[in-house]
């Protein structure tokens, strides 16, 4: 929390060591960030799509050779473990940046043609201008990334607000466009809060889109400022992923995959498995694979290697965490493992069972290392009760039968359907929700469309000065209707 109304005091959430303080940004720094953008754009938007790769591809390789100090940041400011940073949002991020490198110089539309007989026409993919990104504190670097390399390649300027508690790495990124030989002010980051500086951002006349990654209450105030513009929005919103195993699944892929699907960033994932939805016959065997398996995780020191599951983002989360698990205990649920409370901001490993359907556990967002196992009866039933919810971020099928995968995977209401699996993600896909998780796509050529206007050109190539289309607007007149002299 602030120390003043002035500056942020950055913490490790595992440790309480004080990593940083920093000034928060308010309204005016908002409006200095912005107005740099908008000067710096327009030379930016008009450089080359290979100069703009080259410095996407410098971010990429200097982001390489620091990689260490980037995760060891990460882990530090999140409380994340150490092997996640290093193996996935380090050089995750590092991919990303190589990707858009190469679909900067890769923008597509119709071909050229004459689709009126009379003229030739043309798409321009153009960028909007300048991007005011708000970034949340899950995964603060991949998600920069996520939001500043679209839009970058483009050409457009950003403007970024990570969130307030965890903006080490993001800084640290803007320091290597600089290095990268990025423009002044074609990228800026401002650290405040949301409720100040984000919703300056958000509602701040000489922004084009604003692009959004949190909670839904929020996406949707945040998409009520950006409509007063009206401005474009982006918005990746929260999620209750399902996690539906058939009764002719791989028992041990599906316990593994719970496993890793729920506790990946302490369950500080928008996609992490929390429903599991288990066909009947596998259900009792289920659940005690998974409670075996979660005792083999190690909880500890985020920077030691062989920790699996560090603290989550503070104390004050893991209370809320709590919350909701204590709730459900109340209920009737019933705790297979864990929901014994916090330890600071560690949060122990939980399983529960015996929810109802309508129960919050089941419906809300937790955001943290918990699952909640249902049994189900027919397919039918299973992939309802998958759907029963207001979120369509992201889901899993688990089943060895063609048909059962392919009906799941078009009947699965999520932006991302995953079958036999649960989590991964590559640069050349789309990754974005539907219904309350937002609208918009991040990774792979979609987000770079979301972050250009189309602009149809056409051009009259016939000369002739009196068109045959003239005549809906006025008759007939002496002297017209010849060919033009030029």
């Amino acid at each position: 929390m602030p120390e003043t109304a002035q500056t942020i005091t950055i913490q490790n959430p595992a440790t309480g060591e004080v990593l940083d303080r920093l000034e928060l940004a308010g309204p005016a720094a908002v409006d200095t960030a912005v107005q740099a953008a908008r000067k710096a754009q327009p030379e930016w938007g008009a450089a080359t799509p290979g100069d703009r790769a080259a410095v996407l591809h410098r971010v990429a390789e200097l982001l390489d050779r620091r990689a260490e100090d980037f995760a060891r940041a990460e882990t530090r400011q999140c409380g994340k473990p150490i092997r996640l940073s290093r193996e996935f949002d380090v050089p995750g991020t590092s991919d990303n940046a190589a990707f858009f490198a190469g679909a900067a110089r890769l923008l597509e539309g119709k071909a050229s043609g004459e689709y009126s007989a009379e003229h030739t026409s043309s798409i321009r993919r153009e960028p909007l201008g300048v991007a005011g990104s708000i970034a949340p504190w899950n995964y603060p670097l991949n998600m920069a990334g996520w939001k500043i390399f679209p839009a970058l390649a483009a050409g457009n300027a950003v403007v970024i607000k990570p969130a307030e508690i965890t903006p080490l790495t993001t800084l640290m990124l803007a320091r290597l466009f600089s290095e990268a030989g990025l423009p002044d002010g074609v990228l800026s980051v401002v650290v405040g809060t949301g409720a100040v500086a984000g919703e300056a951002l958000a509602s701040h006349p000489g922004v084009d889109i604003v692009s959004f990654t949190g909670s839904t209450p929020v996406g949707r105030r945040v998409a009520e400022l950006a409509a007063q513009g009206p401005r474009r929005v982006h918005l990746e919103l929260g999620g209750k992923a399902p996690f539906v195993v058939f009764d002719d699944a791989d028992l041990d892929a599906a316990v593994h995959g719970a496993v890793a699907g729920a506790l990946i960033n302490g369950g500080q994932d928008c996609t992490a498995a929390t429903r599991a939805y288990v066909q009947r016959p596998l259900y009792p065997r289920f659940v005690d694979g998974v409670a075996e398996l979660l005792d083999t995780v190690r909880m500890g020191d985020p920077e030691d290697p062989a920790t699996d599951l560090g603290s989550l983002i503070s104390a004050r989360h893991a209370d809320r965490v709590h919350g909701f698990v204590s709730r459900a205990l109340a209920a009737g649920a019933r705790a297979v493992r864990g929901g014994t409370g916090p330890d600071g901001a560690f949060y122990s490993p939980t399983l529960l069972v015996d929810a109802a359907q309508d129960a919050e556990i089941v419906r809300e967002e937790v955001f943290g290392p918990v699952l909640v196992a249902l049994p189900f009866d027919t397919d039918d039933q299973g992939l309802a009760l998958a759907n029963n919810t207001r979120y369509g971020l992201a889901a899993s099928a688990w089943t060895r039968d063609v048909f059962r995968a392919g009906r799941a995977s078009r009947e699965l209401a999520a932006g991302c359907v995953w079958i036999n699996d649960h989590i991964p993600i590559v640069s050349e896909m789309p990754h974005g929700g539907m219904r309350g998780s937002g609208y918009g796509k991040d990774m792979s050529t979609y987000a770079l469309e979301e972050y250009t206007v189309v602009k149809h050109v056409m051009v009259e190539n016939t000369g002739i000065a009196a068109k045959d289309w003239h005549r809906t607007v006025f008759g007939a007149r002496p002297g017209l209707g010849v060919a033009s002299d030029v």
